[in-house]
Order: structure tokens, then C-alpha cells, then sequence
């Protein structure tokens, strides 16, 4: 049997043709969200869903959201246990008739992530029939620093360690769990993505010279174009443009799982009003500058949590490998389609799975790649 195709629609659609600023005022101010209501063919009776990042913000609404659809097990990945409680409580209070659970999650650290891996894969699978299924996972959790900081233990950038390679980790990490191989019934995989990828900046190092350890010094930072000045904001966006790259290089060497097994996207929920995403730069110049971008462009933040939802209820296979953003298929980054940044992408590629090796990915995306082969 020939697997259903992992081709993704938004490599095809080729290097967008706006600019960075068109995209912009085109997603903000004339794109009209889409809200979801409960009907036969939204309703998510009988399924299971994770978030992470859920304690606040588009996490947060996104999950109040899956609910409101009749979301039978809620399963929310947290930092804080006690914020997890408490906000765990008040789901369960208002949807008495849906689980409500938390399990503690580091996204910055390599063991947590296993660790949380390994216990959802002991009591789920979507293939194991003796197993519930996991149905949905939205992989939300990021950070932006308004400081260059890199992370205590892996001595990685903090940003990078936590918004691409602890993400990719997990999401990796979760397609065995949610594969199913029966056919009619894949499960839903959406990591967050960001829009602003088309305004961010990468300055590649030299030929010969390691890319992701180069993010770990300021005067070598792609991010930072070499003068030691740290942009919270383009670097935000690299680490996000980051994945995209990484994501490509999944689709191109045949190692997401076809349609039919599981549906794995990129959503932007946009530019929304009320996140937490700024916490860490609160009293300072970027937080000021953030806030007052947002009360003028931002859209709603309920309306960005309705974005992950659309990902993961609404689109289909047509989503199967690509980028949404708007509600629709878009295209990736620039830097995706652009010549000059293959290499890198395929450095990028290979010094990741040398990264996240203690991992075991490597063996996971071969047998990913061999299932499909004989499929």
C-alpha cells in the first residue's frame, strides 16, 4: 500500500511575494477570525487533548476553547504544579462533565521532557488499542527575553533551548504516542508557530563554522549580525524561523508521518492583545514598546486561541506538513525557499539530531521514515 502524501502545500506555495510589512497589516487588520460552535462535526466528545503553556494567556483560552467543544480529558503540561492546580480546579468547576489533569513539564530541560514522554506513553497510544488515545496535542509553551541568557545546565541560549529545540523534542518524542496506523483516524499534532518569521533577521556564520552553538555567544549570535547587540524581538523570531527550517527538513527527507496517521502543523495565532509572552521584559523599555504595538495592531486574544483550535479540529490533511496562519495554508519564512539558506538548514538539520541524540530521535524518525516506506 503507497502511504497518503507528506508533500506540504506550504513548501509548494513557494517564497511569499509581500513583504514582511503587507503580511503584517493583511493579518491584523483584514483577516475576520473564525470562531468555532459546538456541532456534529466539532464536537470532541470522547477525545483527549495536551497543552502546554496552558496555564495562561493563548495556552489558557485554548483550552477553555477545546472544552467548550465537549472535550472529554484536558491534559495541561505545566511549570508551576501549584498554577497547574489551581487552574485545573477552575476548569473542572466550570466543565464538571470533562477530566481535567495536570503533569509537570521543563521545556528547557532534555530529562523533564523524556521523563513527561515516557509517562504519557504508558498510559496512552493510537495504536495500542488496549491504550486510550491521545488526540490532540498543541505545543504552545515559548518565552521571549527581553536578556541574553543562556540555559544553566545545557548551556544553550535559553530562547532557543526552550521555544525550538525543547519543542521539536517534545514534538518528536509525542509522534510515536499519537501515529495511529489503523487509518481514519490520525491524530492532531500543532506546534506554535509565529508570523513574525517573516521579519526576522538571520546572519549565518562563515562556511565550516557550528550554527546552533554560534547562538550561544552574543558576538556570534545568527541573530544579532555579529555586533555583540542583543534584539529580543528578531531573536524571538529566529528561534521560531528555527523550527520552520527544522520542520522543512522533516517534510523533505520523508520523516513525517503521512495524513492518514497523524496530521502535524504550524499555527500563528497572530499578534494578540493579553498574552504573557512579554512577562520577562515587565518595567523595561520592550515590554513599554510591546504593549503599546499591541493596543494599536493586536486582534483579540480569544480570537488567537481559536487559531490553535482551527489547527487541530477544522483543518484536515490539506494542513498535513505546513505553515497556517490566518486560518488558511500559508507559506514558511523566506529564508525556506531562499538558495542561499539551504545550507544552513541543512546544517541546522544535522546539528540538531546531534543535539537532541541523548534523546534517542535519531532512531525514532528512522523508524518513522521505514514505517512509511512499508506502509
Amino acid at each position: 500500500m503507497t502511504p497518503s502524501s507528506t508533500s506540504s502545500a506550504s513548501l509548494d506555495l513557494g517564497r511569499p511575494t509581500q513583504s514582511a510589512t503587507s503580511i503584517f497589516i493583511s493579518s491584523q487588520f483584514r483577516t475576520k477570525p473564525q470562531r468555532l460552535t459546538l456541532t456534529r462535526s466539532t464536537s470532541l466528545a470522547g477525545k483527549t487533548a495536551l497543552i502546554t503553556g496552558a496555564t495562561t494567556g493563548l495556552g489558557y483560552h485554548a483550552a477553555h476553547n477545546l472544552l467548550s467543544l465537549s472535550l472529554s480529558h484536558l491534559i495541561i503540561a505545566v511549570r508551576n504544579t501549584e498554577k497547574g492546580e489551581e487552574v485545573a480546579s477552575g476548569f473542572r468547576r466550570k466543565f464538571p462533565s470533562a477530566t481535567i489533569t495536570f503533569m509537570h513539564l521543563e521545556m528547557s530541560s532534555y530529562p523533564s521532557i523524556q521523563s513527561f514522554t515516557s509517562a504519557l506513553s504508558d498510559k496512552f497510544s493510537n495504536t495500542d488499542i488496549t491504550k486510550p488515545r491521545l488526540d490532540i496535542a498543541i505545543l504552545n509553551a515559548g518565552v521571549v527575553s527581553a536578556n541574553f541568557s543562556l540555559d544553566p545546565v545545557t548551556g544553550n541560549d535559553r530562547v532557543i533551548q526552550v521555544n525550538y529545540l525543547g519543542t521539536f523534542l517534545l514534538a518528536i518524542l509525542l509522534i510515536p504516542i499519537m501515529r495511529s496506523v489503523s487509518g481514519g483516524n490520525p491524530g492532531r499534532l500543532t506546534i506554535v508557530s509565529s508570523g513574525g518569521v517573516y521579519n526576522s533577521k538571520l546572519y549565518p556564520p562563515s562556511p565550516g563554522v557550528p550554527f546552533l552553538s554560534s547562538f550561544n555567544n552574543l558576538t556570534t549570535s545568527p541573530s544579532s549580525n555579529g555586533k555583540g547587540a542583543y534584539q529580543a524581538m528578531n531573536h524571538y523570531f529566529v528561534s521560531k524561523l528555527l523550527g520552520q527550517m527544522f520542520f522543512a527538513e522533516l517534510i523533505r527527507r520523508g520523516y513525517l508521518p503521512p495524513s492518514d496517521q497523524l496530521i502535524t502543523n504550524l499555527v500563528d495565532p497572530g499578534f494578540c492583545k493579553g498574552t504573557e509572552l512579554q512577562r520577562e521584559a515587565s518595567g523595561i523599555l520592550l515590554a513599554g514598546a510591546i504593549r503599546l504595538v499591541k493596543a494599536i495592531t493586536a486582534r483579540d486574544i480569544k480570537d488567537g486561541a481559536w487559531t490553535y483550535v482551527d489547527a487541530v479540529v477544522t483543518k484536515g490533511a490539506e494542513s498535513n506538513g505546513c505553515f497556517v496562519m490566518d486560518w488558511k495554508v500559508s507559506p514558511f519564512g523566506y529564508q525556506v525557499y531562499e538558495e542561499g539558506h539551504m545550507t544552513v538548514m541543512k546544517q541546522l538539520f544535522e546539528e540538531t539530531m546531534h543535539e537532541l541524540e541523548l534523546a534517542g530521535i535519531k532512531t525514532v524518525l528512522e523508524e518513522l521514515r521505514a514505517a512509511r516506506k512499508g506502509w
